[in-house]
């Protein structure tokens, strides 16, 4: 009889402030990790010049090394991972645009119109500025609507589908195809604007 724990209790563990199994864990998640990093940079070919491998040390040490908030399941884990990796992807681009400018800091306003995504109002994967105006947006959706900014988040940059969504978040399928379409909506009204 095998006595370890399952990955979910050790996500539990970890969450709990276990620092010990941070270990156990990090090579757990790392064949899942690694293959949302490459979907991820597949989405965003030229705006981060680095490796799956890159992104996920990143990740890790930005964010998942931590600990210290709740996860439910490793699904859960894996939308947290995916949310982290889409926050440090609109960085790199944050950071190539402010060098390309020769500037600390990307000057950058949606209102102004400043930056109009290519052809028709759709952004181009792999277009720095493209991530940054969809990072930006996303943060803004955030804050107008925090669980259609989530659902977002989980479907179209994590990869979980709508059903997937209901069992980590615990709503009905209705709610979760609700605030899909709402975010969805929100966001190509804002990036066509």
């Amino acid at each position: 009889m095998n006595d370890s724990p399952s990955l979910t209790e050790q996500l539990k563990l970890y969450s709990g402030g276990d620092q010990q199994i941070a270990e156990q864990v990090l090579r757990a998640v790392l064949p899942k990790l690694h293959e949302i990093a490459v979907r991820e940079l597949r989405r965003e070919r030229q705006s981060a010049p680095v490796s799956p491998t890159e992104l996920i040390n990143e990740v890790w040490l930005r964010n998942l090394r931590k600990g210290g908030w709740m996860i439910n399941d490793r699904e859960h884990f894996f939308a947290i991972a995916a949310i982290a990796m889409r926050r440090v992807l609109v960085d790199f681009a944050r950071s190539r645009i402010a060098q390309r400018r020769g500037q600390g800091q990307a000057s950058f306003s949606l209102e102004e119109g400043a930056m109009e995504a290519p052809g028709k109002g759709q952004v181009e994967a792999g277009d720095p500025e493209s991530v940054l105006q969809i990072g930006i947006l996303m943060e803004r959706l955030e804050k107008v609507d925090p669980a259609g900014a989530r659902i977002v988040d989980m479907h179209y940059f994590a990869g979980f589908t709508l059903e997937e969504i209901t069992q980590i978040t615990g709503l009905t399928f209705r709610q979760v195809r609700h605030r899909w379409e709402k975010g969805r909506d929100w966001l190509k009204k804002h990036l066509s604007s």
